[in-house]
């Protein structure tokens, strides 16, 4: 049953609950954790203490069993609570890395591995992205090399959101040469890994970055680590059919915590427009404020339709088989692509409402802003998606 909102009682449910969860943890809290870069390990324990951290996994591993759309509904709360991409990025892989574990993992992998990752006593990290491949997935060079009951993993990652306070880490690397395959696409695996400080082979190095400093970011560098033939997820050299079912389930994510932002920062915009007084009236009876503002609004209204659209889109075809690949993949990239844009348009604005004060920190709008990159840039860029909506539904000639 769905209210006047188009959203369902549960969605509206999973709302209220995780703002409740999130009223503990003010924007003063973000602010010390922004400034001293250090993790929201407080906010994390909470959302899982709660129940949260497995939302979209399954009931008989101690999930939610609920679907992206309420996922998404919850990643949007979490940043529109203030908490902001760095809040939402503290629990994103736990919500979106763990999925294909979820679908394509062994008993042993999911009964050991999930079961943590719920509680919260085990964080996941996700190792796809390198320094010399960017966007062309298929031409990772991170291998790993079978000998007898271990890989050898030999490459490097980049990009990795929380490998600091990752317990493990969800790889995928090359097993065959790709000189070696029919099609790029193949000779990728999946592997489920421990992340041990202690074992040779290992080295992590952290990014200093612009925004979403209270959550690390990484290089990632394998050199002959060994790790055990049963971290394999799935069939070896299928890993990147593996992966793309959950690349939909993440730009749905991705859109609902621009979403949040872009909310947040208008909020706060339209509130200091209501208090500041300059010339003997408030900022917000011109129409040099007030218009850049409502255009804002209304930029993600229109994005968080299509964000909930491509939500229920994602979950229903995972029983209605006519959904197509194609109109799926439209629909989640379209999403992010306008939940990205939106969240910008907002934030920028939200920072030129306030001036001069836009610039201070205790007003939280220029670590928004600063955020507010991110969903553009990650996990495709704008201009992938653009290619992609080029090709697939205007059909003109590929560009890459």
């Amino acid at each position: 049953m769905m209210d006047i909102t188009g959203f369902t009682e549960t969605q509206l449910d999973v709302r209220s609950a995780v703002a409740q969860v999130c009223s503990d943890f003010p924007n003063t809290y973000w602010q010390e954790h922004d400034q001293a870069q250090t993790d929201p390990k407080e906010f994390h324990a909470a959302l899982a203490k709660a129940g949260w951290l497995g939302i979209a996994l399954p009931e008989h591993l101690g999930g939610s069993g609920l679907g992206i759309s309420e996922a998404t509904m919850m990643m949007q709360t979490i940043s529109e609570s203030g908490a902001g991409m760095a809040g939402a990025q503290s629990v994103h892989a736990n919500v979106y890395a763990t999925q294909p574990l979820a679908r394509f993992g062994n008993e042993s992998q999911t009964e050991t591995v999930l079961p943590k990752v719920i509680s919260g006593e085990w964080r996941v990290c996700f190792g796809v992205t390198e320094p010399n491949a960017g966007l062309d997935t298929l031409s990772l060079k991170t291998f790993a090399r079978k000998d007898g009951d271990v890989y050898r993993v030999t490459g490097q990652k980049i990009w990795i959101t929380c490998a600091q306070v990752a317990k493990k880490m969800m790889l995928l690397a090359r097993t065959t040469p790709v000189d070696q395959v029919k099609k790029p696409s193949e000779g990728l695996s999946l592997f489920c890994i421990d992340l041990d400080r202690e074992r040779p082979g290992l080295d992590m190095r952290k990014i200093k970055k612009m925004g979403g400093r209270a959550v690390d970011a990484n290089e990632v560098f394998f050199d002959n680590y060994e790790i055990p033939a049963d971290s394999l997820v799935g069939e070896e050299s299928k890993g990147f059919k593996i992966i793309l079912h959950g690349m939909n389930a993440e730009r749905c994510l991705l859109a609902g915590e621009a979403l949040g932002l872009g909310y947040a920062a208008l909020k706060r915009a339209a509130e200091y427009a209501k208090e500041r007084v300059v010339f003997q009236r408030p900022i917000g009876m011109n129409q040099g404020i007030s218009h850049p503002l409502a255009d804002a609004w209304m930029k993600l209204e229109g994005a968080k339709f299509a964000t909930y659209h491509a939500a229920r889109l994602f979950d229903a075809s995972k029983k209605d088989k006519s959904i197509s690949a194609h109109s799926l993949g439209v629909a989640c990239n379209a999403a992010k692509y306008m939940a990205a844009e939106a969240a910008f348009t907002a934030a920028e604005r939200a920072v030129l409402t306030h001036g001069g004060m836009g610039y201070a920190a205790e007003y939280d709008v220029e670590r928004w802003f600063r955020e507010s990159l991110v969903p553009r840039i990650a996990p495709v860029s704008r201009e992938m998606i653009l290619n992609y909506i080029s090709e697939k539904v205007l059909e003109l000639p590929r560009s890459y």
